[in-house]
């Protein structure tokens, strides 16, 4: 493998029902810092079936090329299909580095190309550098230059591994939704763009579609929200979850929690946020009863003002908040919410 050949950073543009999901233009805005780096461009590799006048919204978070694989076979997700058109765009243009979202799509399709592409794949990324590898100069071992060092939780959390694709190209990554920033859309931007298509001849590996059935969320999506009030197990119980949600009320905030509340059944897998849940950045997070183990905390350590309350002085949560108070979460969130009652009340 040459490496000199490969260049450019690519983004998979995952687009359903014609709509772009919001993980392109985070990982456009990623790829952005890195093609600085790298002194190269950003190219979106936009997938589906009538896509191509997505495009200028590629271009308006930051894609300086678009490769539009247009086909009747790429109408719904299918891991053949799309396998097939984007590990092709790999072998044809050669990226430098590929970036796919860590959506329930790419953690499906980031792991078969690389394996088509013979690289790498490292998963569930929650930063991406440019830098040497290896990190730190080794005594008779060559430190490699402008590498992509991918950095990811492991062993559940506990600690922090980067991971990097010296030999191989190009170095693949899929990232987690929320942990990368879009840029501000740049009006009437343009990209060029290049259709390529090639060619699909359905085979025993291709899945035929049946039906689609759509869930209706009843939630607001937690990943949108700018006011989160997120409970733990020190809630006590699903029916005192109504203390938090009557506090989310009058903030025009929305209800999330903690792993253990999932586990326990109180509250849906949609709702939970940390390193097996969602990531969020709210404008402000009310931690309650959520001790702050780094699972959790790596969920919600960039939301922009963290509010802990917790009986416990010691709980590590206080460790990453910028106001904490120490109590009865049962009496503290109540009189709370009076106050703030009030506090609206009186500005009408």
């Amino acid at each position: 493998m040459n490496l000199e050949e490969y260049k450019g950073v690519y983004v998979f543009a995952q687009q359903v029902d014609n709509e772009i999901s919001s993980i392109a233009f985070e990982l456009l805005g990623k790829a952005k810092d890195l093609a600085k780096d790298l002194s190269t461009d950003v190219t979106a590799v936009l997938i589906g079936s009538e896509v191509k006048g997505l495009a200028d919204q590629l271009a308006e978070y930051g894609a300086d090329k678009v490769i539009v694989v247009d086909d009747p076979e790429l109408k719904d997700y299918r891991t053949e299909p799309y396998a097939h058109a984007l590990s092709s765009v790999i072998n044809k243009y050669k990226p430098e580095i590929m970036l796919v979202g860590a959506t329930a799509i790419g953690r499906d399709l980031g792991p078969r190309v690389s394996a088509r592409v013979a690289t790498g794949l490292t998963a569930d990324c929650t930063v991406l550098e440019i830098g040497d590898f290896p990190l730190q100069a080794v005594p008779g071992q060559e430190q490699l230059h402008n590498q992509l060092l991918m950095t990811r939780p492991a062993f559940g959390g506990n600690t922090i591994a980067t991971i990097a694709c010296p030999y191989n190209r190009p170095q693949m990554a899929t990232v987690r939704a929320g942990v990368m920033q879009k840029i501000e859309p740049i009006k009437g931007a343009k990209a060029v763009v290049e259709e390529f298509n090639p060619g699909f001849t359905p085979d025993n590996k291709y899945v035929e579609i049946l039906d689609i059935v759509k869930s209706v969320a009843e939630t607001v999506d937690i990943m949108d929200a700018k006011i989160l009030v997120s409970g733990g197990r020190g809630v006590g119980s699903p029916e005192n979850f109504k203390i938090l949600e009557d506090l989310a009320e009058v903030l025009g905030g929305t209800v999330s929690c903690s792993r253990a509340v999932v586990d326990s059944g109180w509250k849906p897998k949609d709702l939970q946020v940390g390193q097996t849940g969602k990531t969020v950045r709210p404008n402000v997070y009310f931690a309650i009863g959520i001790s702050g183990a780094i699972q959790h905390v790596a969920g919600m350590e960039e939301s922009d003002i963290i509010v802990a309350i917790n009986k416990d002085a010691d709980a590590p949560i206080f460790d990453v908040a910028d106001y904490g108070v120490v109590g009865d979460l049962n009496k503290i969130v109540p009189k709370l919410t009076e106050a703030l009652k009030a506090e609206i009340a009186a500005a009408k």
